[in-house]
């Protein structure tokens, strides 16, 4: 199988994307708390979305998508 050869920045927009993913997971699988909505730290969201401004991605998630399958496959 072929892998992708990520730049600096594409690799962090990929690893920001997914501690927000597990922030979330993590969020949603917490025990609910007085019917509160699940709360994701917005430092992990901005982080993210700085990561793909940077990375040149914002706006063009079918590419983003792209370059997280190839370097993060499912097992």
């Amino acid at each position: 199988m072929p892998t992708a050869v990520l730049t600096d920045r594409e690799r962090t927009a990929v690893q920001a994307y997914l501690r927000l993913l597990h922030t979330v997971r993590a969020a949603f699988d917490s025990p609910p708390d007085g019917g509160r909505p699940p709360v994701v730290p917005p430092a992990v969201l901005a982080e993210a979305e700085r990561a793909l401004a940077q990375a040149g991605l914002t706006g063009n998630e079918e590419e983003f998508f792209r370059l997280l399958r190839s370097w993060c496959p499912r097992p």
